[in-house]
């Protein structure tokens, strides 16, 4: 009976408005993670060059994959409270599995197949597995058999790829991967069970994940000193190096000021540290996505012309230089939620396409000038995007 009553208590639990130290814990797995696919991408624009868009392909099928597994975990703890013993455990050995993942990537479409897909099986089944016990009698139990349903299928091919070592490994995971994301696209329907949102069955507490997503951001954003800062400790401070690491730094400046300042039309920004803030579009965490893809890409495009400032510039690390912010700009602009009564601010659109716009000639310039004038775009769409909004001296909304 004390076991029942239990078990039954996390669908009456609710998340609490701040992150916990447990979420904070997690997080530092993604360090890691981030740094290996930031690893993999620099290893896509030299080592391998001459595979250069299947060995992208698989670099961004990990990404997208480690992200699939952080974006439903800060879901469940936005949603239960994660300072019971129980998520906390689900969170652990989450935590785990990912640092097994991470070690895993390097030779994952190698010898590490079938542990990479055996890990992420054993983490995306076990989630929604344990709801599915956990939250019996209850009506959210419907949606964690649901999401356990369509990963049940997912897994499958996951397990199908990795015992394949050939060209059928990327097709099995690719259409794994596409399988979960259209799931959480679309709900996770289910013949004869719908495909009713869990927001109609429990309460997800956007603070908390607002919050979380922030949290997340500034670990990305962290990424792009160490890779410039890395790239530049060990041959030394010199002329074009020194260029590109300030280049670096206001990047970082003006992502911060971007992402925690921009505001929609049709909301007031209020500052305050009641913590309301902003609320998150449905495709908030596909936002995400594209802002840390973008910030990924910037701290590789910099780290690689420090290491290498001379000319000529390739014209992929062109790419990479100046498509990391345009993701980044895309997925902020995306991240609010559009309110019917006013427009979409465009100051982001129009930043985007002046970067897109300025990377066509930037393929004639030396390294070191790509990442100055990217840099100093940056700085000005930050610029203009706090003019347009006159937000004043507030503080940093939470969003």
């Amino acid at each position: 009976m004390l076991t029942r009553t239990w078990m039954r208590g996390l669908a009456d639990s609710r998340s609490p408005r701040s992150a916990t130290v447990l979420e904070l814990l997690f997080d530092i797995v993604y360090v890691f993670a981030l740094a290996r696919l930031a690893g993999r991408v620099a290893d896509d624009l030299t080592i391998v060059r001459h595979t250069l868009l299947s060995e992208a392909g698989q670099t961004l099928l990990f990404f997208t994959a480690v992200w699939v597994i952080w974006s439903l975990n800060a879901q469940l703890a936005s949603t239960y409270d994660p300072r019971r013993v129980d998520l906390q455990v689900v969170l652990l050995a989450t935590m785990f599995g990912t640092l097994v993942l991470a070690v895993s990537l390097p030779q994952a479409f190698g010898q590490r197949g079938v542990i990479f897909a055996c890990t992420y099986v054993l983490i995306q089944i076990g989630r929604p597995l344990y709801l599915t016990f956990a939250l019996r009698g209850h009506p959210s139990q419907a949606f964690a058999i649901r999401v356990l349903t369509w990963h049940t299928v997912s897994g499958v091919l996951w397990i199908s790829g990795g015992i394949d070592g050939g060209l059928g490994r990327g097709v099995f995971w690719t259409l794994a991967l596409a399988v979960e994301l259209i799931g959480l696209a679309t709900n996770w329907p289910v013949p004869r069970r719908g495909r009713r949102p869990l927001t109609s069955m429990a309460e997800v507490s956007q603070v908390h994940l607002a919050e979380r997503y922030n949290q997340f951001f500034m670990i990305a954003l962290a990424e792009v000193v160490l890779e410039a800062g890395a790239a530049v400790s060990f041959p030394g401070f010199s002329t074009g190096r020194t260029v590109t690491l300030v280049a670096a730094f206001v990047s970082v400046v003006a992502f911060w000021r971007i992402y925690f300042y921009h505001v929609g039309p049709g909301r007031q920004a209020t500052g305050s540290a009641s913590g309301e803030g902003l609320e998150l579009s449905r495709w908030a965490s596909y936002s995400l996505l594209l802002i840390v893809g973008g910030i990924i890409c910037t701290a590789v495009g910099f780290g690689q012309v420090i290491e290498d400032p001379d000319p000529p510039i390739d014209w992929a690390l062109v790419a990479i230089i100046f498509g990391g912010p345009v993701l980044f700009l895309l997925g902020r602009s995306y991240l609010e939620r559009k309110y019917p009564s006013a427009p979409r601010c465009r100051m982001l659109f129009v930043g985007a396409l002046v970067l897109a716009v300025a990377a066509l000639p930037s393929v004639f310039l030396p390294p070191v000038a790509v990442t100055a004038v990217a840099a100093l775009i940056l700085a000005g769409i930050a610029v203009a995007d706090g003019q347009v909004h006159q937000r004043g001296s507030e503080t940093n909304p939470t969003l």
